[in-house]
């Protein structure tokens, strides 16, 4: 599986604020970055719509700094609420979809990852609102509001932000050493804050870094905080 534009580790907080912001329009969308590492977001809100990619300018997701990208390398259209991805001989080199390589029209499901030339493209297309959390109506959590010792882990977790946006989450180890709690604590109190966060489903791999987006996102958490 090619490395996707989705994983949280190669996201900075603005990266995945951004991406926050995409999922709740409700509307496909892709993400990839572009040759100079700057994430971009397409969406994919046309009913009946119809997207070029390629290396020429004129196309809708134009991937110019890519010299293995055909000028005109895939179509992307919906068709009865569905994005598809074909390529049917439009490309040199081929378009990829999860390692494999399509022949025809191929349906995106989320998280695809489509490859042209050197350049991966996320598909990512929002969960609907019947599976959504629900949230109380009016609700804003204040970072005073968590409990004493979720506050504390939460601080812990996004401190390395303060000074690099694109730093990871510190380690469970870090926050137990730093807070004098037991790893089995550190895990108790960060699985209340995905629940409470409505990140719980997520991958375990993308959780930590979810965490700190959301509650950046939320102002529950500021840089002034850590």
């Amino acid at each position: 599986m090619p490395d996707s534009p989705l994983r949280a580790h190669s996201a900075s907080p603005a990266d995945l604020r951004e991406r926050i912001d995409a999922e709740r329009r409700g509307c496909p969308f892709l993400v990839l970055r572009d040759g100079e590492g700057v994430q971009r977001i397409v969406p994919l809100e046309d009913e009946d719509g119809r997207l070029s990619i390629g290396r020429g300018l004129s196309n809708d997701v134009a991937l110019g700094w890519d010299t293995e990208v055909s000028r005109l390398h895939a179509e992307l259209e919906r068709i009865g609420g569905q994005w598809t991805i074909s390529d049917d001989g439009l490309s040199r080199n081929g378009t990829f979809v999860n390692t494999t390589r399509i022949s025809g029209r191929q349906r995106l499901r989320d998280g695809d990852v489509i490859v042209v030339g050197r350049t991966t493209i996320a598909y990512r297309r929002p969960e609907t609102e019947d599976s959504m959390p629900t949230q109380v109506a009016g609700e804003r959590l204040g970072l005073g509001e968590l409990p004493s010792t979720q506050r504390q882990v939460l601080v812990a977790l996004a401190r390395p932000y303060k000074f690099d946006e694109f730093a990871s989450p510190v380690t469970n180890q870090a926050i137990a050493d730093e807070l004098h709690l037991s790893i089995d604590a550190v895990k108790s109190n960060l699985r209340a804050l995905f629940q409470r966060f409505g990140i719980e489903h997520l991958p375990q791999n993308q959780k930590r870094s979810r965490l700190v987006a959301e509650a950046l996102h939320a102002g529950v958490l500021t840089t002034r905080d850590l």
